[in-house]
């Protein structure tokens, strides 16, 4: 089984490929030089498959990498998912 995490520009989305077929999505808004992230969903039958935090990590990995831009978490799984990975508590400091 192969993952991929897509940043999908045109639809403000970051999803996460699952063989091919879409299993997750991360929302969010450019906002100057942030990016918010609004709202992470993940399909009900492959909940509890630790997607969602896959998803987050790769996100949040490719704003660090590619972008100068200030994390804004206003989707609670993905503050909650910051707020217990220390090592990504900077992305919300940058600016």
């Amino acid at each position: 089984m192969s993952t991929e995490i897509q940043n999908q520009q045109g639809k403000s989305r970051y999803v996460l490929l699952k063989d091919g077929v879409e299993a997750g999505l991360v929302d969010y808004r450019l906002h100057g030089d942030e990016i918010v992230f609004t709202h992470t969903e993940v399909d009900p039958t492959q909940r509890h498959e630790g997607i969602a935090g896959e998803l987050v990590q790769g996100a949040l990995d490719d704003v660090r990498t590619s972008t100068g831009l200030k994390v804004v978490a206003q989707c609670p799984y993905v503050a909650e998912w910051i707020n217990t990975h220390a090592e990504y508590h900077e992305l919300e400091e940058r600016g």
